[in-house]
């Protein structure tokens, strides 16, 4: 079966007739329609259209923004479509992986996504070590400095005050006070000196 997939986002002012023609034009025996955003996962006529998915049906799109505009979320979709036998056409972009070509293209996509998140997890190693390098220490600033720190665990060890007290006093959450002690009586028995 040839099933189509069209879309539009909420708040855009079109009309699905462009699609339904083209789907219908291409022979499409039934359609799925959806308004909302494609970079959205939790479309559910999409993952209808997906449960419905049998050996040799092909999901066929206008274009294939409509179908995802996130190419992490397409070439997802793509192993979906493949796990169930079925093949996929997009009729703007001429893509249809039923055919050698359109495979070729499609792992060509694929082939392109996997290179740029290689280099962007290269990118953000060597600037951790560039950053390590020059004794910064990657993830967020602390709330508290370390004479905030000294200041709620004297207070709460020697019973002068709650640690909910000191929570609220340096405007933090009670489990952050909880990690601060536990790791303030980590270092006293392991005979460091008290500082953060």
């Amino acid at each position: 079966m040839l099933l189509g997939y069209l879309r539009i986002s909420k708040g855009e002012e079109q009309s699905t007739a462009l699609q339904k023609r083209a789907l219908r034009n291409a022979g499409c025996d039934r359609c799925f329609q959806e308004t909302a955003s494609g970079g959205r996962w939790d479309r559910p006529e999409l993952h209808r259209l997906l449960d419905q998915l049998r050996p040799d049906d092909v999901l066929v799109v206008w274009k294939l923004d409509r179908l995802s505009r996130s190419l992490k979320d397409l070439l997802h979709l793509m192993e979906r479509i493949d796990a169930a036998g079925a093949g996929f056409r997009s009729l703007t972009e001429a893509i249809d992986t039923t055919t050698a070509a359109g495979r070729m293209m499609m792992q060509m996509v694929g082939s392109f996504a996997e290179f740029e998140r290689a280099m962007i997890r290269e990118r953000t190693s060597a600037g951790l070590a560039a950053a390590r390098a020059e004794g910064r220490i990657g993830g967020r600033r602390p709330k508290l400095t370390a004479v905030q720190q000294a200041d709620i665990a004297d207070s709460v060890l020697t019973g002068r005050r709650t640690a909910a007290q000191m929570a609220r006093l340096h405007g933090v959450s009670e489990p952050t006070v909880s990690r601060l002690l536990a790791a303030h009586r980590r270092r006293m028995e392991a005979g460091s000196p008290p500082a953060p």
